[in-house]
């Protein structure tokens, strides 16, 4: 035995195992072998001590901005804001907040807290990302709030189907069918024109002129001819006399295109003196390019459509109405173009004296078409636009890009000047899926922040009925929701599918 044994003493064990008692032997328990750390040594808070070392710990400098709740949307424009009133047409769901999205532009018009000042709205996407059915399905929610739908030219007949459903018949212009349209209409305004009063009668028939030479100036414009004061004032003389209204005639006789070509072509003693000519030859050279202007649409590829008297009775009071363009398409952009501007002022003239309450919503697609024909013709569309608040109207235009308003003409033209104006009197905007290329597009003329450009051509495009919604300058990261009737009433597949809609 050791010195060390027999110190420490022997164990039970043992002194069991002298006696032949063993016990059962306990298995070692194995521990984990602790991984050496890889700091051996603990550093103090302001580092290790000597000549040229250690540390002071200082905070990291932090960049304050001061601004108000209006001016913080335009820096962040993705963060969920205080949501729109529940009114109106319930679209979908809104993403930044999880809550439900409502559209109603003439409830946010009447609402001082949101910074809306107009009831138009622009539509831009690519196709095939659910634009048209977002439009068709805001316009048959809205049926239920006492608004009326109005298709000033449907050219793909997308809202045939929709018309059915709601049990009106579209009405089809085109050669072959016997629907007349006269731009030159009276409308309401020529109503009881015998027993208005003298200062009514002035104020109507200032309306009517306008919108006829406004009319007369884009259809002459699109022909590539100044439309100046001499031109002017030959249309308003010859219409004055056409009319009636001249010679005090208390019972006006509505004019067509024709009537007022074959007025300037064959002016009379009257006319000439009124437009203070020399003599009729003075007149005729003078007039030359606007009578040749009107005689090539009088005679040209639209001759029998928007040259004679209006041939449809359109029922204001149900519940949609639809005039089909898709006939004219043969006959090219310009064809089509022109045709959307005499329904424009057809359109206007049926709602110049409108009862008190009676809401509409007016969809404009392929608006791009009227705005190649040039500046002229775009003062139409714009002069709608502007006076949407008195007329009560939801102006709705549908194109694919922003930049398809910039084909109206040069860069520096007036044209593109309009055009560029246009999406200004558009205080609500939705912006569905677009391609990357059309990024610079979205920033440029809409001034959309890098965020918000990826939100339309990164998680837009990824889905249908996805979209970002402008309210002013609030933004809105909107899944339109349809149901499966909505569905079947506004898929533009059944050429592709081979399904009847």
């Amino acid at each position: 035995m050791t010195r060390r044994t027999a110190r420490r003493g022997r164990d039970v064990a043992v002194l069991l195992d002298d006696f032949g008692h063993r016990l059962p032997a306990v298995p070692a328990v194995e521990t984990a072998r602790r991984e050496r750390g890889p700091f051996t040594a603990l550093v103090p808070r302001r580092g290790p001590r000597g000549r040229g070392r250690g540390r002071a710990a200082t905070p990291a400098p932090l960049s304050v901005w001061r601004m108000t709740s209006e001016q913080t949307p335009v820096v962040w424009p993705l963060i969920a804001t205080s949501g729109l009133p529940p009114t109106g047409a319930q679209m979908g769901i809104d993403l930044l907040s999880g809550g439900a999205f409502y559209c109603d532009p003439v409830g946010w018009v009447t609402d001082d807290a949101i910074p809306v000042t107009n009831p138009n709205v622009v539509v831009f996407g690519k196709p095939g990302r659910g634009k048209s059915a977002t439009v068709k399905a805001f316009a048959l929610r809205m049926l239920a709030y006492g608004y009326r739908t109005l298709i000033l030219g449907d050219t793909k007949d997308e809202y045939e189907p929709l018309c059915r459903a709601l049990g009106v018949e579209p009405f089809v212009i085109g050669h072959g069918f016997s629907a007349r349209v006269n731009p030159l209409a009276f409308g309401p305004l020529g109503h009881g024109w015998d027993r208005l009063a003298a200062a009514e009668a002035r104020r109507r028939e200032a309306i009517m002129f306008a919108r006829w030479l406004v009319l007369i100036r884009g259809l002459v414009g699109s022909q590539n001819v100044p439309f100046g004061p001499v031109e002017e004032t030959a249309v308003g003389e010859a219409l004055r006399l056409l009319t009636g209204y001249r010679s005090g005639a208390t019972r006006l006789t509505e004019p067509t295109i024709p009537q007022l070509w074959q007025a300037l072509d064959e002016p009379t003693d009257d006319l000439v003196a009124s437009c203070r000519y020399a003599d009729r030859r003075h007149f005729l050279d003078a007039t030359r390019t606007l009578r040749d202007a009107l005689g090539s649409l009088v005679k040209g590829s639209l001759a029998g459509l928007f040259d004679d008297h209006t041939s449809i009775e359109v029922d204001w009071r149900a519940p949609i109405q639809s005039l089909s363009l898709s006939r004219l398409e043969p006959l090219g952009d310009q064809a089509v173009g022109i045709a959307l501007t005499c329904l424009n002022s057809w359109g206007q003239a049926m709602r110049e004296i409108a009862d008190p309450g009676d809401l509409r919503i007016v969809i404009r697609d392929e608006t791009w078409r009227q705005m190649r024909l040039g500046a002229e013709a775009m003062k139409s569309l714009d002069a709608n636009l502007r006076l949407s608040r008195r007329d009560a109207d939801v102006q709705i235009l549908l194109a694919h890009k922003p930049s398809d308003m910039l084909t109206a003409g040069d860069a520096s033209s007036q044209a593109v000047a309009i055009a560029r104006d246009l999406l200004h009197l558009c205080d609500v905007k939705v912006l569905h899926g677009q391609d990357q290329a059309v990024a610079d597009e979205l920033a440029t003329m809409l001034g959309l922040t890098p965020i918000a450009q990826r939100v339309v051509t990164g998680w837009a495009i990824a889905g249908k009925g996805r979209a970002l919604w402008l309210v002013g300058d609030r933004a809105f990261k909107v899944q339109t929701v349809l149901t499966a009737p909505e569905l079947a009433l506004t898929d533009t597949n059944e050429a592709l599918t081979g399904r009847p809609a």
